[in-house]
This record gives structure tokens, sequence and C-alpha cells, in this order.
């Protein structure tokens, strides 16, 4: 009996995913690769914006990619090829967030270019945005790790090959190969010197974000 639950379970998740999830998110987005794949939920997409998707990329679970107009005429989210997206990630957009290649992002982090409110009270009162100088790019370089329940606040560049451990509030650059951790997130040891990455074969470049969620030694 479990057998046969198992199999028809895994016959809905695959026809939510490839006739509903993956097709309306592909409808959202301004540009996509070869091989975009997402879970069986469908990701929320609000407002405006240009959303630039690599090849090999995957979007597990259900993420929130929210588009600011009111800073730019096109804010843009361009995500590089062969990078993983975990679960109930959250990227708010008022002008531009860069993620590189390769990059592994587990569930929950956030990142945002825009603070959503200013900071001086008098004018948080009258309901005023903040002020264009607070609304700043975010980049992520090159085969970047950032661990589950991190945050990226805005302005900030992460070097290439960097590890975020899970939980960093990340308020300043990152340097290339470095772990950072806390909040704020501080430099807490440095990487070997960076492998070339080698782009996998079409076949085993769908990367697995399920371990990012749940396991190794950084948490995310």
């Amino acid at each position: 009996m479990a057998g046969v639950y198992g199999l028809i379970r895994t016959g809905i998740y695959t026809f939510r995913r490839v006739f509903i999830a993956e097709p309306l998110f592909k409808g959202y987005c301004t540009s996509y690769g070869r091989n975009l794949r997402t879970g069986v939920f469908v990701h929320f997409v609000q407002g405006t914006g240009v959303l630039e998707l690599g090849d090999d990329v995957t979007v597990d679970g259900k993420s929130s990619f929210l588009f600011a107009s009111r800073f730019s005429e096109r804010p843009t989210l361009k995500i590089g090829d062969r990078t993983g997206i975990g679960h109930a990630c959250m990227f708010t957009v008022g002008k531009r967030i860069d993620i590189g290649e390769d990059c592994r992002i587990a569930g929950n982090v956030w990142m945002f270019d825009s603070p959503g409110h200013p900071s001086d009270p008098a004018a948080r009162l009258t309901g005023a945005p903040p002020d264009p100088d607070q609304v700043r790019p975010i980049t992520i370089g090159r085969n970047v790790w950032i661990g589950g329940h991190s945050i990226i606040f805005p302005g900030v560049t992460i070097g290439e090959g960097s590890v975020v451990a899970a939980g960093s509030v990340v308020t300043a650059d990152v340097a290339a190969g470095v772990v950072v951790a806390g909040n704020p997130a501080r430099r807490i040891a440095a990487l070997g010197p960076q492998a070339a990455v080698t782009p996998r074969p079409a076949s085993q470049s769908i990367p697995d974000t399920s371990g990012l969620q749940t396991g190794g030694p950084i948490g995310g």
C-alpha cells in the first residue's frame, strides 16, 4: 500500500511541477536558459522587473520575488548558470541583485537592496519611501555558499568562493575565499585557493538543494 501511495504522490508532484509550477515561473522570467527547474509549488512574484536566469538553474520549494519599480525603471534580479536556490527565499529588488554562477543559496535566505522604509522617524510617519541613496545593489560572486536563514543587506558584495554561515546577518562586503558568521557577520576562517569551476555535463548539472536546507557543517 505504501508503495502505491508513493507512486501516486510522485505522479501528482511531477504533474504539478512540469505542467503548473515550472511553466508559470517561466512566464514571469524575462529570460531563462536550458534546464530551468522548480519544485512543485508556484513561486510568488510581485511587481514588475527583470528576472534573468542562466542555464541549469534550480529554484526549489516556494520563494518570493518582489520588485519595487519606484527606484528603477527596470529593477533586475540575475541568477547565473548552475546556481541553486532553496525553499522560502525572498528577494526584494529595488535596483539590482546579481547572483553569480555555481552558487548555493540555502532555504529562508533574504536578500534586499532596499530597506523598504526611511531610517528617519519623521519620514516614516509620513509614509515616505527610503532615500534613493539607501537603495544599493547586491552582488554575489561566483561559487558562493549562503547558509539557511541568512540575511544580505543593501550594498553588500560577497566575493568568489566565500561561505556565509547559517543565520548570518551580512551588512558589509565579504572578501573572496573566506567564511563569515554571526550578527553582524564577521570573518571566522580563510579558505584555500579557489579552484576553477569546470562546468558539469548537462545530465549532472541540476543542483541538489535538498542538502542545502538540512545538512552540512555550516548549517545550510
